[in-house]
């Protein structure tokens, strides 16, 4: 009876084991397939910006994703073979990716599901691969004579609500031109193209006049402090380089405004903001060369424009500039007077700066964040060592992801939830 048990077992015992086997790898390129699709959907997403270049360098930016083999996510199959590739008897598929304004366009939910977005308005990017996955044991059966079935992966990304604290922004603070205008604040249409000159803010009286204009409108700014004491690798200079050169620099040290909100970010209703002490605005009637800290910034800045030929403030100004400034490629599109529509860069020249509810004369006088804006670079407008600091903007409102942020009240500031208007951040959408 135990023989005859055991043969009866053995093909049962086998068959599970087969099984569990074939199932497993199932999953695990399932899982594979899911990972790559993220990677590809969260780089493409990063692209869409409002301009229409942005479809074309979000599907460059996927495909860059896909192809980077220093990471297994871009394999299947253990990590053995290549998506988007044939291999013997096995395919796989990378589809087109499919752009939409909306979530809801996305996933059906607003019933005009496959309506796709152009450059200037989609915000979610959706990614779909295939691949066939080996059947070891499930090859007898006859529904898996081919020793393959076919697997698919999946993901959405898109650009978030407006973020109540925003990461990795630059440092240059101005004061609203209107601050009963919560979209624009008093900055106008977006689409228009409208060119501001920034201006470093200098202190007037009633015989004085303040910076004289490049061209357009003079918006004044302020350097805000996020001086770091604590960092034993930069030193003063280098921190206000990095800050213009790439946005905020993160750290595990505290805000030195007092704030709750992390060194590296601002946050809406935010009061404490303060100015860099270094960078205090002079006299408006003074026509002399900023603050060597506001040059420093300005030269960071310089970077996304030209990291080759810095004007010689910058050499003499920064430490180590040499090696600060090989780290940081100038944008790829530096075309003049250009509407933001057509920029085709690759967002070097975009900035995004907090929008406070007045100047700060001294660093003893807080600001009050009220939300932020972004401003396209224009080539050519800036001199580190300009007399006023002053340099060439065009408003495009809040189109492009920042680096990072919470769209929550996270440092109990009391920001508006939801925000009503403002940059996000990339996200995945399950």
């Amino acid at each position: 009876m135990s023989l005859q048990l055991a043969v009866i077992m053995v093909p049962v015992l086998f068959g599970m084991m087969g099984f569990a086997i074939d199932l497993g790898r199932l999953y695990l390129i399932r899982g594979e397939l899911n990972q790559a699709a993220n990677a590809m959907a969260l780089a493409a997403a990063a692209q869409l910006v409002g301009t229409s270049a942005s479809l074309d360098n979000a599907t460059a930016a996927a495909q860059q994703s896909l192809d980077d083999t220093n990471h297994l996510a871009n394999k299947y199959n253990f990590g053995s073979l290549v998506i988007g590739q044939t291999t013997g008897n096995l395919t796989s598929t990378v589809n087109a990716p499919a752009y939409f304004a909306t979530v809801a366009d996305a996933t059906g939910s607003s019933g005009s599901t496959g309506t796709q977005a152009d450059g200037t308005t989609a915000r979610h990017v959706q990614i779909g691969l295939t691949a066939d996955a080996p059947l070891l044991f499930w090859s007898i059966l006859p529904v898996g004579q081919s020793r393959k079935t076919p697997i698919a992966g999946q993901a959405l990304a898109g650009i978030s609500a407006p973020l109540c604290t925003a990461c990795g922004i630059e440092p240059f603070a101005v004061a609203a031109l209107d601050n009963t205008d919560t979209v624009n604040f008093g900055f106008g249409d977006p689409t228009a193209g409208t060119l501001f000159t920034f201006a470093f803010y200098c202190i007037g009286t009633a015989t004085t006049t303040g910076p004289p204009t490049l061209t357009g409108t003079v918006v004044e700014y302020v350097v805000i402090n996020r001086y770091d004491t604590a960092n034993a690798t930069l030193d003063e200079t280098q921190q206000l380089y990095k800050d213009g050169a790439q946005g905020l620099v993160a750290s595990p040290d505290p805000n030195p405004t007092g704030s709750p909100v992390p060194l590296a970010c601002a946050g809406i209703n935010d009061a404490s903001e303060t100015i860099w002490a270094s960078a205090v605005p002079a006299t408006c009637a003074v026509t002399i060369a900023p603050s060597a800290s506001v040059s420093e910034a300005l030269c960071g800045l310089y970077s996304r424009l030209d990291n080759t030929s810095p004007p010689a403030v910058c050499s003499t100004a920064v430490t180590d500039f040499a090696g600060l400034s090989a780290a940081y490629l100038p944008d790829t599109d530096l075309a003049a007077g250009e509407v933001y529509t057509s920029y085709a860069g690759n967002l070097r020249r975009i900035i995004t700066v907090p929008i406070v509810n007045a100047l700060a004369a001294n660093a003893s006088v807080t600001m009050t964040v009220l939300g932020f804006r972004q401003f396209l670079l224009e080539p050519a407008s800036l001199n580190p060592a300009d007399s006023y600091g002053r340099f060439v903007v065009q408003y495009i409102g809040s189109p492009a992801p920042v680096q990072q942020g919470w769209f929550d009240d996270h440092f109990g500031l009391g920001c508006p939830i939801p925000v009503p208007s403002g940059p996000g951040k990339v996200v995945l959408h399950q």
